[in-house]
């Protein structure tokens, strides 16, 4: 079963979801360079998309690692983790 969600931007094609940042944010990534990144706020008038950059895209990344450590969920943590080695280093 795959966890792998993908979104259609209206000027950037395909986008790739990085993880999840708060109840209702996701960071996505483009799909083939992962050089762009947005802040994705689903709300009930639709889907907002926030550009960001790399770093603070990366510093998004290493939080919900440390959330997810801290709260045990050791699974989501290792998955989070190779996902940001592939995207960032």
């Amino acid at each position: 079963m795959s966890t792998e969600t993908y979104l259609n931007h209206p000027n950037f094609g395909l986008l790739f979801r990085v993880c999840q940042v708060e109840d209702s944010q996701e960071l996505f990534t483009t799909l083939y360079a992962q050089r762009l990144f947005f802040l994705v706020t689903n709300s009930p008038t639709g889907l907002k998309f926030e550009p960001i950059s790399r770093s603070d895209a990366r510093l998004m990344v290493e939080i919900r690692l440390r959330t997810l450590r801290r709260s045990g969920k050791t699974q989501d943590y290792e998955q989070l983790q190779i996902i940001h080695q592939r995207t960032f280093q």
